[in-house]
């Protein structure tokens, strides 16, 4: 795990002070709300519909203990009790008062945490596979990747006034947890003829109101090129982004309307014209640096266990609650003897994304104690425990079940991707937060969760996506119609390395309707799978659309029969 030096220290402390002082000329008066926001929104506070919200940085989804208790402190003393976790595998903290955010900047920096670029025109907050260092399909751990963006990304100098936000994502494996090519730029890892890594690069890809899938732009980038490759297109976009309409200043609408050719020739000219700087290109990483940062992200050593557990077959034979939770919420590890837990933030009911003070110490300790002191975050919202012996997956279990978190239904259909919706966002025309906790609810019987399978139902309360509405299985986008939130489906949305974008359905539900449409949905594709092993997705691709939306509208369909 990366830890800061003299320079990121003094970095952050700086930011800290000088954002103090322009919160007191704020709240005196000599700086107006108008003149305030762009000063806030470099600091990762928004204005909300009811209050300031605070956006942290969680640079790749990695927390330590320590952090994660930091955190618990904020949502207590500055906040209500909890904090809401992101599909950018940030935090938000949605109740600050305006003069407590120095403080609370100043806690974060104290174990080296911060807000900064979480908003704003600029290179956001890095993320990567949430499996990274753990994954037993990992080519390379992309975190080290992730980390030297960062900090190249940082109060960059020409990049601080983009056209629109830039969002850049990487994952260190061929099945892709990070949704990459739903990014402005994705970084997949990959090896040439000779076995080197390097990188696929995807540029143009995005969600909100116009969903694009990107596009390779480079299929092999060496690994030492990385830094200019990514200047170069940068400062492509930068120059020829839109700026004349918002809705049309992200990459991928430059990349549509000019065509990936002439993107890519304008890319590959100024990355060569950097290659060819006398002493080499500025922005080449110095390999020191590098070193000294592939150091932090070491892979750790775990005791050797065997691959079988014996003990542990017993406990499950014995123990169904905790057979179902390990076989839904466990994933394979690199190393035998050892899995990858996942803690869904998604209790049947709650808030989705949300965790407690309380809750939050509860997975600090079991990383201290149990996982090498790592935790991760999830665009799922969920909460990773990278390295568990399986051994100690009863105690860990035991734990999250007395704190409410133990659902076992990470990838369920309960197991639902929500934006805070019209409930806190001043941008939603819909609630998304209610609409969660009725499916959730609908569908609470594990054994019926685990019929359907594998179900991915991503639900979005405005046009800007934040909740992935366009690459759920499912996809719920809550609209304004006539002044009545309404909710437009889609269906065979994909987040991952086959990226694609859900289909409309037809018209939109009002909220009481969206429940029961789901359950007649789902009902359909039991019925109609092939086996219990098709999911819903293969389903859907092999059937086409015409029976599932059949199912959501069947009442108006018998109707017009």
């Amino acid at each position: 795990m990366y830890r800061y030096d003299e320079f990121d220290d003094a970095f952050v402390r700086t930011r800290v002070a000088q954002f103090r002082g322009q919160v007191e000329r704020r709240l005196s008066g000599a700086l107006t709300e108008d003149e305030f926001k762009p000063l806030r929104l470099q600091n990762g506070l928004y204005l909300q519909l009811h209050a300031y919200m605070l956006r942290v940085a969680i640079p790749y989804g990695t927390l330590s203990s320590t952090q994660m208790q930091q955190l618990a402190m904020i949502a207590e003393r500055w906040d209500r009790g909890f904090g809401h976790f992101t599909t950018r595998q940030n935090i938000q903290f949605n109740w600050p008062k305006l003069q407590d955010v120095p403080e609370i900047l100043e806690a974060l920096a104290d174990v080296q945490m911060h807000a900064i670029q979480t908003s704003g025109n600029c290179i956001r907050n890095v993320t990567a596979d949430h499996f990274a260092g753990a994954a037993a399909d990992e080519i390379e751990d992309p975190r080290p990747t992730a980390e030297l963006i960062r900090q190249w990304s940082s109060d960059h100098p020409e990049f601080a006034f983009l056209p629109r936000k830039f969002k850049i994502a990487v994952t260190g494996s061929p099945n892709d947890r990070a949704v990459t090519k739903a990014h402005d730029i994705g970084l997949r890892m990959v090896r040439d003829a000779n076995g080197a890594p390097g990188y696929e690069v995807i540029v143009g890809g995005g969600l909100g109101r116009t969903p694009m899938i990107g596009k390779v732009i480079r299929g092999f980038l060496p690994k030492s090129d990385l830094l200019p490759y990514l200047e170069a297109i940068v400062r492509v976009y930068n120059l020829y982004g839109r700026r004349d309409n918002k809705y049309k200043a992200r990459i991928k609408i430059l990349v549509h309307e000019e065509g990936l050719e002439k993107i890519r020739a304008q890319v590959e000219a100024e990355f060569e014209q950097q290659m060819a700087l006398s002493g080499g290109p500025l922005v080449a990483p110095d390999p020191a640096q590098v070193a000294r940062i592939e150091a932090y992200f070491a892979a750790p050593e775990l005791p050797e266990r065997p691959a079988h557990s014996q003990n542990l077959s017993e406990l499950l034979s014995l123990r169904p609650n905790l057979a179902a939770w390990v076989q839904t919420n466990t994933s394979d590890h690199r190393q035998p003897g050892y899995r990858i837990v996942t803690v869904t933030l998604k209790s049947i009911g709650e808030v989705p994304g949300d965790a407690s003070a309380s809750q939050m110490r509860v997975l600090a300790d079991l990383a201290a104690r149990y996982s090498l002191d790592e935790l991760r975050i999830s665009h799922e919202q969920n909460v990773i425990l990278p390295h568990v012996a399986q051994d100690d997956l009863p105690a860990v279990f035991d734990t999250l079940r007395a704190a409410g978190l133990a659902e076992a239904n990470a990838g369920l259909i309960s197991d639902i991707i929500a934006c805070p919706g019209m409930d806190y966002c001043a941008l939603a025309t819909a609630r998304s937060i209610p609409i969660a906790q009725d499916i959730a609810k609908r569908f609470a019987e594990p054994a019926r969760a685990r019929e359907i399978g594998k179900m991915q139902v991503k639900i979005s309360g405005c046009i800007n996506a934040c909740g992935h509405h366009h690459v759920g299985h499912v996809g719920i986008l809550g609209l304004d119609k006539a002044g009545k939130e309404n909710y437009q489906i889609t269906l065979g949305g994909d987040a991952t390395e086959t990226l694609a974008v859900g289909e409309r359905a037809g018209r939109g539900l009002d909220a009481e309707e969206v429940g029961p449409a789901m359950e007649r949905l789902m009902d359909a594709y039991l019925r109609l799978r092939l086996s219990a092993d098709e999911t819903f997705l293969q389903a859907y691709r092999r059937l086409g659309a015409a029976p599932f939306k059949g199912a959501i509208y069947e009442e108006e369909n018998a109707d017009a029969a």
